[in-house]
């Protein structure tokens, strides 16, 4: 879904220079205004993005998701996305890829309120998405393979890729937003971990990163328990 991938993504304000930046349909950019309309209007009573960025929703949170549709291969049908808070990036990426045949996104949240929430906007959007109310190691158990993985700025690296690595097959794609700091936490992670790494700037945010990782599985130290 390539045409998904943003870009001139500097002056994104609202819906309007949203649907300038992405190309997406006029269906999506409804979609994400009922989605936008409910998060304004549980904002008030539940904590579901930081107050200081409600006013840059559509370039900080909608925007910020939405560049991680086009980097999921055409193939890729189960997404998990882990510590989904108020919906962001699995949601977003959801709406976007509603119209892939047999495509479903688990958003997996311990706080039971911001799942409450979550399963309101994919009721009134349709949004092909089943939340997990549950912390993520249980999530993991049992849970088999994903096509994709996903977290936006939940935890460094190196606990990020335990929560995940049990998601991950030979084909998993693991697609991480993350802020600056993103070389150290690489670093720290190779010490504990194996994996192919690429990352690329963010299209939303001039100081992140999106990271895409391959391949994750225990290195010969940790599988030892040293």
């Amino acid at each position: 879904m390539a045409q998904h991938i943003v870009s001139g993504s500097s002056q994104v304000i609202d819906a309007e220079s949203f649907s300038a930046a992405t190309h997406v349909s006029r269906e999506t950019i409804a979609l994400l205004t009922q989605y936008e309309s409910l998060l304004r209007k549980w904002q008030k009573s539940i904590n579901l993005v930081s107050a200081a960025t409600l006013e840059e929703l559509w370039r900080r949170h909608m925007l910020d998701s939405a560049q991680l549709a086009g980097l999921a291969p055409d193939g890729a049908l189960r997404w998990a996305d882990l510590g989904s808070g108020g919906g962001f990036p699995g949601l977003v990426v959801a709406i976007l890829l509603r119209e892939r045949p047999g495509f479903e996104m688990h958003l997996v949240e311990s706080d039971q309120r911001k799942c409450v929430f979550m399963r309101e906007v994919i009721r009134v959007t349709g949004a092909p998405a089943k939340v997990h109310n549950a912390r993520i190691e249980a999530f993991t158990e049992g849970a088999g393979v994903f096509d994709v993985v996903s977290a936006r700025a939940l935890a460094p690296l190196p606990r990020l890729f335990g929560w995940a690595a049990p998601l991950f097959g030979p084909s998993t794609l693991g697609l991480f937003l993350k802020g600056q700091g993103l070389q150290d936490e690489l670093t720290e992670a190779r010490k504990q971990w194996i994996f192919e790494a690429e990352h690329s700037p963010s299209q939303s945010d001039p100081g992140g990163s999106v990271l895409k990782v391959r391949g994750l599985h225990g290195s010969d130290r940790q599988d030892a328990g040293s």
